[in-house]
């Protein structure tokens, strides 16, 4: 008696003008290997879009696409991030609840789960770490929304970028064997598949930079105190080494000086809120630890003042390729 054929599992992944490729290749390359170790197609997939045609991203990739349906037909779909934080194709939703209604599994990486998030208000959900500070002008965000994705009913939203590979090897997971699951991820070299639980890194937990451990250490310090920085003296009696030792480590592993690392660390948080939120920069600066001296240090970092930076922003000039 011969088996009865299994279809394919089906993917849509929703694409904007200005989608992040990492997230695009991290969905449609598994589900290509997975076909190919299998030696059968147990997984398809297609690309949408509001109007249809080809679709661009700033890394110079295009992808054709569809329109999107009014009767989708999908086990799965993925509304991939932007990088425009503000770019008004986001806002998905009708799309999204025409997915739900037709019984999919609907999953919002990055920008695309921070704009569900703001236009429906839910505070249970994650996005990129990134994007936090957005959310946190619009909505009371919850601690739990450090993780890498969360679940609820038929909508997952997720981290995307890194993460979405994770994502991806978790759904496989429930349609072919774990041992093909495993292959996939040795063929990417990814080596552990990351629990969707699991903490963003420097969205809320340390993360191991360098594989020294007290220097971990520090660092986590200091990405847990950014608007009241920590004296470096403080820093060295926490992490329990000599001064001389923390300055050597942070030379031999990250070719910099604590100080100058710690200050980078807060004007790289400031560049978030400035570029993607409305906050007044002397509050920026406050909230990042400059109360004063924020505008020359900001300078030197990015090459502009952080008046032209938004300035910059709000044009919408082009990420230079």
């Amino acid at each position: 008696m011969t088996k009865p054929e299994v279809r394919p599992v089906h993917v849509d992944l929703l694409l904007t003008e200005g989608f992040v490729l990492t997230e695009y290749a991290g969905v449609v390359d598994q589900l290509r290997l997975a076909n190919r170790i299998m030696l059968k197609q147990v997984f398809t997939w297609r690309s949408l879009s509001a109007e249809g045609g080809p679709v661009a991203c700033p890394s110079d990739a295009v992808v054709e696409t569809v329109p999107f349906e009014s009767y989708p037909e999908a086990d799965y779909v993925f509304a991939l991030g932007n990088s425009d934080p503000a770019h008004p194709a986001l806002s998905m939703g009708r799309v999204i609840d025409t997915y739900v209604s037709r019984g999919t599994k609907v999953i919002l990486l990055a920008e695309a789960a921070s704009r569900y998030i703001g236009e429906r208000g839910d505070t249970g959900m994650t996005t990129h770490w990134e994007n936090r500070a957005v959310l946190q002008e619009q909505i009371d965000f919850e601690e739990t929304s450090h993780v890498l994705a969360t679940e609820q009913g038929q909508i997952t939203t997720s981290a995307g970028m890194g993460s979405t590979v994770d994502m991806v090897l978790t759904i496989m997971a429930r349609h072919i064997p774990s041992t093909t699951v495993t292959a996939v991820a040795d063929v990417l070299l990814h080596d552990r598949i990351r629990d969707l639980g699991t903490l963003q890194p420097f969205g809320g937990s340390s993360v191991a930079l360098t594989g020294d451990k007290e220097l971990d250490e520090c660092i986590a310090l200091m990405q847990a105190n950014i608007e009241e920085p920590l004296p470096i003296a403080e820093l060295v009696r926490l992490v329990g080494v000599s001064s001389r030792s923390l300055e050597r480590r942070f030379r031999d592993k990250l070719a910099s000086r604590p100080a100058e690392y710690y200050r980078a660390l807060r004007l790289n948080k400031a560049n978030n809120l400035l570029l993607n939120t409305s906050m007044p920069i002397n509050e920026i600066a406050l909230a990042c630890g400059f109360p004063s001296g924020f505008t020359p240090h900001y300078r030197a970092q990015f090459g502009l003042t952080p008046q032209a930076a938004r300035k910059q922003q709000r044009m919408g000039t082009p990420d230079s390729g």
